[in-house]
């Protein structure tokens, strides 16, 4: 009698666990560049933290900006959440420049810490150039660029003109001032003073009106996995950058000589790589080049004389 108790309690556990797993408050850090690896990893918490009902996400920020398809990306996944998110700027020093501007403004509860900065939200052409063709492409990105914020700032009943600058102009102002001009909600010197200053708050997401009871929740902090702190790295613009130079340097050796197999091994993974890093290929596409780029190789190592190096 007492095992069939006890295997029924367990049954009773597993079952109410995602129950008590809910309305926690999720601390999701972004410390670096917004990226492919950075997007996926912002999507999946969004994702997660709805189909288990949680209270709040909290998006704890330091970036200088990062891809315009990745910060739009994660503004799409902030904007269909039936869960409040929260962007935070913290700690004391940090930024929120560029892409992370937008995501800021696009949040149901901006934030910031004190010491902190938000703006410069000017679109970068990373290819550079400057004839006149280019120049045309570049007011159309602004243009564009101008009105997303302009949009998002309304949504949120924010200060739409400030956010316009931040795209124009590239202006950039500290907490208190973001917090005067109503670009941001709250200024907050911590997490928990965040949570405690927004309990009872009323907002707006995709389910309608909300109030939020963040008070006595419980906090819980998530990082990247492995996986995706590789992925990261490679993400990196100066990383992407040299994986690039590799590819282009290591097909044209191959091109040039070939037979060599060595260079066209390296040039063809880095160029691989690089495509992804720039968000030119999405992760899957890039899963699936280096799982035939693999297979390729092996039937190679038939024919040609590698010594292994292919397989």
């Amino acid at each position: 009698m007492l095992n069939k108790s006890s295997f029924l309690f367990l049954v009773f556990l597993w079952f109410a666990s995602p129950v008590f797993a809910a309305n926690q408050i999720v601390v999701v850090k972004i410390f670096g560049a917004i990226n492919p690896a950075v997007a996926e990893f912002v999507s999946q918490e969004i994702h997660q933290a709805n189909k288990e009902q949680q209270a709040l996400i909290v998006l704890n920020m330091d970036t200088p900006g990062g891809l315009d398809t990745s910060m739009r990306q994660i503004i799409k996944k902030i904007q269909s959440s039936h869960v409040p998110v929260a962007s935070y700027v913290s700690p004391s020093g940090s930024r929120a420049a560029s892409a992370g501007t937008f995501i800021t403004i696009a949040s149901h509860i901006a934030a910031m810490a004190p010491g902190t900065n938000i703006g410069a939200a000017h679109p970068v052409n990373m290819m550079g150039g400057n004839n006149q063709q280019e120049s045309t492409m570049d007011k159309k990105v602004v243009n564009d660029a101008a009105a997303y914020i302009r949009s998002l700032a309304e949504l949120r009943n924010r200060n739409s003109h400030w956010a316009e600058l931040a795209v124009v102009k590239s202006v950039s102002i500290s907490a208190e001032e973001a917090k005067r001009l109503n670009v941001i909600d709250l200024i907050a010197g911590n997490v928990k003073a965040l949570i405690l200053a927004i309990d009872g708050r009323e907002i707006q997401t995709t389910s309608g009106p909300m109030t939020l009871k963040t008070g006595r929740l419980e906090i819980v902090y998530h990082e990247m996995s492995p996986r995706l702190k590789m992925l990261d790295i490679i993400s990196n613009p100066n990383v992407a950058y040299v994986l690039m130079m590799i590819g282009v340097v290591g097909l044209y050796f191959e091109m040039s000589n070939p037979g060599l197999v060595f260079p066209g091994v390296i040039g063809a993974v880095s160029m691989v790589l690089a495509l992804y890093a720039m968000q030119t290929l999405p992760i899957d596409y890039a899963g699936l080049l280096l799982v035939l780029l693999g297979a390729l190789f092996f039937i190679a190592e038939i024919g040609v004389m590698s010594y292994g190096l292919l397989s």
